[in-house]
């Protein structure tokens, strides 16, 4: 036990950086009403500057995910931690509109440089013999550190000074602490090679995986469109239609989504692969409905209801598929078809939010919230419907059930 130790060690080291670095996209979730009022833009242009964010994750991932594969891991952790304190560094220096959309395109090249590096190098750091706790790790340090960073900043701008100012310097600082983190950790990647040997990622689907991709991916869609909406517009509805101006408030109930989903993506090992989808399905639906019903009768508590229920279904509906599309993919064709799924989520994450913006000033917010309710219910319910017709089984169950 004490010969596992350091290596324990080093895992949650890694984990914590891994969460410093994802609790920046997150973290001016609370703070988008401020900057409304300080540059006079409408929320369109709030749903615009957070998508941005999708698109720089979007762009590693074809293009440099499998970047650390090659040059190592710590070389492009350091880079992650590097975009992440320019996009601090913009919103420090945020004098108008532009420097948000800058700053919300770094904060997504520095979260697609994460969202595989860091994973893979939290579970490369563990013990023998502790993937699934490694695995926990590096859930909980993703979805958690999603869920801190609104938390942070609404707390910091509700009960302290320089509400536009404070959440970034704390998180520059965090920032500057896991780089030394870094520094310190041992590199993972044996046979390093040149930045040259990087190439781009085309996501593809073999034919083994047809079957399974599109239903996975219409759920993991809803799921990321969710939080993005979550995340994007509701401290406006909470405060134009609850009367909720408490920006700590704000962000708790953004951060209980993400902390569900977290919940959520650790139950699949008890429910198995092949109940997760449906199930995450199913409570996505029902979290849909829960915010319509907010949306409809202004009432918090459904709101505080669809985070949670929402969130835990994003979470099982999500690691479902990723395990599902993984495990139907052929070796050598594994990190394409990955790829191609979380392409389909950060598509979901944006696109739909964009759609939300666009029809708020002819519907208002809530029309517009029931509208994306409505076609996410539809996609939900088709993707729910196949994987009861035709369930996903895992290869040990399916080669058993033959």
């Amino acid at each position: 036990m004490d010969a596992d130790r350091p290596g324990l060690r080093r895992c949650l080291l890694a984990g914590a950086v891994f969460a410093v670095c994802m609790a920046g996209t997150t973290l001016p979730t609370p703070l988008y009403g401020l900057y409304q009022e300080k540059f006079g833009f409408s929320e369109l242009t709030v749903t615009v500057v957070y998508a941005v964010y999708a698109f720089g994750v979007i762009g590693v991932l074809l293009l440099a995910g499998n970047a650390s594969d090659a040059v190592g891991r710590r070389p492009v952790l350091l880079w992650g931690l590097g975009f992440a304190a320019a996009s601090a560094g913009c919103f420090l220096a945020a004098t108008a509109l532009g420097w948000l959309f800058v700053g919300r395109l770094l904060s997504g090249l520095s979260a697609g440089l994460f969202t595989g590096a860091a994973t893979a190098y939290v579970m490369e750091l563990a013990p023998r013999g502790s993937a699934s706790r490694a695995t926990f790790v590096a859930t909980a340090a993703n979805m958690g550190g999603l869920g801190c960073g609104p938390l942070l900043a609404g707390v910091l701008a509700q009960y302290a000074e320089w509400p536009l100012y404070l959440p970034f310097v704390v998180h520059l600082a965090l920032v500057a602490c896991s780089a030394v983190v870094v520094l310190l950790l041992p590199e993972t990647v044996r046979e390093r090679q040149p930045l040259s040997a990087v190439r781009p990622q085309k996501p593809g689907l073999p034919a083994p995986v047809r079957a399974v991709f599109g239903p996975a991916a219409a759920a993991s869609f809803v799921g990321f469109a969710l939080f993005g909406v979550f995340t994007s517009v509701s401290p406006s509805f909470l405060a134009q239609s609850l009367d909720v101006h408490n920006r700590a408030v704000s962000g708790l109930i953004v951060a209980l989504a993400f902390f569900a989903s977290t919940a959520g993506q650790l139950a699949v090992g008890r429910v198995g692969v092949g109940r997760s989808l449906p199930l995450g399905c199913a409570a996505l639906l029902a979290g849909l409905g829960l915010l319509a019903g907010a949306l409809r009768w202004d009432l918090l508590a459904l709101v505080v209801l669809s985070a949670v229920v929402g969130g835990a279904g994003q979470g099982l509906a999500f690691r479902g598929a990723l395990s599902a599309v993984a495990e139907a993919a052929p070796a050598d064709r594994r990190a394409a078809v990955v790829s191609a799924l979380f392409v389909v989520a950060y598509a979901g994450i944006s696109v739909p939010v964009i759609g939300v913006g666009l029809l708020v000033r002819p519907l208002g917010l809530e029309g517009a919230g029931l509208v994306f309710i409505a076609v996410m219910a539809v996609v939900v319910s088709a993707a729910g419907v196949y994987l009861l017709r035709r369930p996903v089984l895992p290869a040990t169950e399916a080669s058993g059930a033959r």
